[in-house]
Parts: C-alpha cells; sequence; structure tokens
C-alpha cells in the first residue's frame, strides 16, 4: 500500500516543473525586441494623461462589473453541490435554493436597474 498523498504530489511536481519549464522557455525563445513604448508601465501605445492630485474617482460601472462578477461566482459555487446533491436534499434543498435564488436576485435587478449590464461606451 503506498501513500494516498503520492499522487497529489506528483501532480503537484509535474505542475510545477511545466509552469517553471514554460517561464523558462518562453525568457529563451520569446523576441526581446525592447523599445519605449514596452518598457512603459502602459503599454498601449498611447501616451497617459496624468490622474488627479487626489486619486480621482471611479466610475460607478466598474463597481458594477465588480457586483456582476461576485454575483454570478457566489451563484454557481453554490449551485454546483447543490445540483450534484439534489436527490439526498428533496424538498428541502429545492426550497432552500428557491430562497438563495431570490436573495440573489435582489443585487441583480439593482445592477441592471443602475445599467451594468449596458456595455456601450460613454
Amino acid at each position: 500500500m503506498t501513500n494516498p498523498y503520492v499522487p497529489l504530489l506528483v501532480m503537484m511536481g509535474v505542475a510545477a516543473v511545466l509552469a517553471v519549464g514554460g517561464l523558462a522557455a518562453s525568457a529563451m525563445i520569446g523576441p526581446k525586441r525592447y523599445n519605449r513604448a514596452k518598457l512603459e508601465a502602459y503599454e498601449c501605445g498611447i501616451q497617459p494623461t496624468p490622474h488627479a492630485v487626489g486619486g480621482g474617482r471611479f466610475p460607478v460601472k466598474y463597481y458594477l462589473v465588480a457586483m456582476t462578477f461576485i454575483i454570478f461566482d457566489i451563484e454557481v459555487v453554490f449551485l454546483y453541490p447543490w445540483a450534484v446533491s439534489f436527490g439526498e436534499l428533496a424538498v428541502f434543498g429545492l426550497v432552500a435554493m428557491v430562497g438563495f435564488l431570490a436573495l440573489i436576485t435582489v443585487p441583480f435587478l439593482y445592477e441592471w436597474r443602475r445599467g451594468g449590464l449596458e456595455w456601450d461606451e460613454d
């Protein structure tokens, strides 16, 4: 009998070798054409404009995108185990999930009303 953690350690070792190997290969093989724009922190080719002294304000759309990610991420995290054990949970699981989906709908509707799902440029 072998230790049950040996396959996990082997998988982690293979993943580490592939990650470090990929980084090393790209450093050795990749092109090295540096110019002034590439060495800038912001490299889209447009010179960055200076920010306000106080740091400026983020637009609300930034927070709405973050809220969208959190809403759908949490929803998937809780829906997947529920779907796997749906047969064992029976009516209690169904009622709990309907309640959860009702609660998660509130921030979704708020974001929808605030225009977070409209992706046109302002």
